[in-house]
């Protein structure tokens, strides 16, 4: 099918740059190209290199606008194999795209799944402590990296998943380690999901980092200055404006050859990315970061 072979062309000369380490010129402005950029510099940086990779490409849905120009939707799978002195580890994105195809060739090509949370109002979440002093657990790091690995490009049908799954794909993660709910049925109140309902805390970003600074027993976390004093099973929030408002939530699965969190996450589905998304769209030079180190009653400051 044209079509696919058009776009499959596309997808593998992006890969190529990466692999090759060759900068665009960048007439346009175009925020993906830009991050395509930092990529390869802060990979310079970190000493790290992609020595192999593969692009999959799934056509969802064709739609023939006139006999001209169709309107293809597709997912692409990426998979970067990457060595940083003598360790490698392989990174994969899942992008969700749009593109745009007249007399056999592509005019347009849009990434349609973003990082961030669109719900970025203040909630205040409400302190329940008192009625949980009793409450404990030890967290069960490998179980929860585990979860992570398993699940970071597909949904649990035990959960509700949403569009923007980033913050809600984090809370089953830290569950799955044994962390326990509650709150319920105060939205506004501890950390929870069930009977089709949830807490801000689980599910938008801003709140999850405002529970986890706050929280004095259950599931509860210590906020550390730098990301290499995290651990596999450990949490990081995203303010990418800069403005006080968390956009984003990711998982920490592993570290790399430099000590530093290699990341899961959901909505723009990744594995083993780089904590500090510079190769993201919605990163800006304002970024901010908070680093979370989850503790348990086993867990001692």
């Amino acid at each position: 099918m044209i079509v696919k072979q058009l776009i499959s062309e596309l997808n593998e000369a992006k890969l190529q740059m990466l692999i090759n380490a060759k900068y665009i010129k960048n007439e346009r402005n175009d925020a993906e190209l830009q991050a395509i950029q930092r990529k390869l510099e802060f990979s310079r940086k970190r000493n790290t290199e992609i020595v192999k990779g593969s692009t999959k490409i799934n056509i969802t849905n064709i739609d023939t606008r006139t006999k001209d120009l169709k309107e293809a939707r597709y997912t692409c799978h990426s998979k970067w194999l990457n060595k940083q002195n003598d360790f490698f580890y392989l990174e994969e994105r899942i992008e969700n795209r749009k593109a745009s195809i007249y007399k056999d060739e592509i005019v347009e090509d849009l990434l349609l799944n973003h990082e961030g949370d669109n719900d970025r109002s203040s909630i205040q979440i409400m302190d329940d402590d008192e009625r949980n002093k009793d409450s404990s657990y030890r967290y069960d790091r490998m179980a929860a990296v585990q979860y992570a690995e398993r699940w970071w490009n597909s949904t649990n049908p035990k959960y509700k998943n949403f569009d923007v799954n980033c913050t809600n794909f984090i809370s089953q993660c830290l569950h799955a380690g044994g962390a326990q709910m509650r709150g319920y049925p105060n939205r506004s109140s501890g950390w929870w999901m069930q009977n089709n309902n949830w807490s801000y805390s689980w599910s938008v970003a801003n709140a999850m980092k405002n529970f986890l600074a706050q929280s004095q027993t259950g599931l509860r976390a210590e906020r550390v200055e730098s990301p290499d004093k995290l651990m596999p099973g450990d949490v990081i929030c995203y303010d990418f404006q800069g403005d006080g408002r968390f956009d984003h939530t990711t998982f920490v699965v592993a570290k790399d050859d430099e000590n530093m969190p290699l990341v899961n996450a959901q909505t723009y589905n990744s594995r083993m990315r780089y904590w500090a998304y510079e190769d993201s769209t919605a990163y800006t030079p304002n970024i901010k970061y908070a680093f979370f180190r989850i503790l348990d009653d086993t867990s001692s400051k």
